[in-house]
Parts: structure tokens; sequence; C-alpha cells
């Protein structure tokens, strides 16, 4: 494992795409048992190297209900986002994560998680790229049908502030989804 680290911190595959430069943010342990597959790192992610090192990580980790210290563990949770490098600005947010990291990585890094117990997908790019042909056609969908996932997969919105029109729009996730993430991750 520690050498696939050190491939995947030096990692320049899609340099030229990448406005500020690659610097690889990931985060796993082989007895990792939760791991979190996310879009791609933000401005100050990037600036920090910690994932989830944001507004976003901040209300992940209510929603798990786990703490700092717990959600840094790496053997409780690997961070793996589809694209490990911040990818630039798009029109209304961030661009979307690079392609060539799940492409690239994620298969090796998931050989040598021998523990884990549950994936957790935020986002349509992780939903689309795990769950396949059984994505529901909108995020939406994918989220509220999570059941048809587990027992290895949930899949979940992005924790975002700018979700939040979201969130007050489908008041079933807080009190069907979140209780679910909450007992699967129990530590």
């Amino acid at each position: 494992m520690q050498q696939l680290l050190k491939e995947i911190k030096q990692c320049t595959i899609c340099k030229a795409h990448l406005p500020f430069g690659p610097r690889p943010v990931v985060s796993v342990h082989t007895n990792s048992k939760i791991v979190i597959v996310g879009q791609a790192p933000g401005t100050k992610v990037h600036a920090s190297g910690v994932p989830w090192d944001d507004a976003s990580g901040k209300q992940l980790r209510k929603w798990l209900d786990v703490s700092n210290e717990d959600f840094y563990d790496e053997t409780k949770f690997a961070i793996i986002p589809m694209g490990f490098c911040y990818p630039g600005k798009g029109k209304t947010g961030d661009l979307p994560p690079r392609p060539e990291c799940a492409i690239q990585w994620h298969k090796p890094l998931f050989y040598e998680l021998k523990k884990v117990e549950l994936v957790i997908l935020i986002g349509m790019y992780a939903q689309k790229y795990y769950l396949g042909k059984t994505a529901k056609k909108t995020l939406t969908e994918t989220v509220k049908n999570y059941n048809e996932y587990l027992p290895k997969y949930l899949p979940l919105p992005h924790p975002s502030p700018r979700n939040r029109f979201w969130l007050t729009k489908n008041p079933w996730f807080e009190v069907e989804v979140l209780p679910e993430l909450r007992r699967r991750v129990k530590l």
C-alpha cells in the first residue's frame, strides 16, 4: 500500500489540465472499514492537502455523526475521490473530476483494501462509476433508492452548502437515509 500511495502522490497524468498543478489528495489504510468516494478536492482542500477540510467536510462529518479524530483515522475511513486533484473552476462551480484518476488508481486501491464494510458514494460521478447501469436517471432517485445498493454501497448527495435547496426539497433524506447511514458507520 505504501508504494501505491507514493505513486499516487507523484502522479502527473492530467497535469496539463489542472489550473494549480497536481496535488493528489487521498487517505487510505489496508484496514479501512468504510470508503468514502467523493468528487474531487476544492481549492481549500487543494491548499491544505487534507481531504474534506472545508464546509462540505464539516457537513459530511455531521451526517456521519463522527468526530474529526474518527473521520481522519485511516483504519476507519478511507477517502478516495473520483479525481484526486482540484480540477478547476467551471461556470456554476468546480469542474467535474478528471476521469484519469479513477481509471488509473481506484482498482489498485480497492485491491489493497481487505476489510471494507461499506462504500459511501457521494455525488453523481461516484454513483455512475460504481453503480453503472443500476444507478437511476437522477441523483435524487439513486439516493432515494439507497436500499437497493446496500450492503455494499450507500449513495449520498454532495454535502456542499450549495445543496441546501436539495436538502430542503427532499426532507426524506434526513428522515430515512441519515439514520441508516449513521447506523452503518457506528464506530
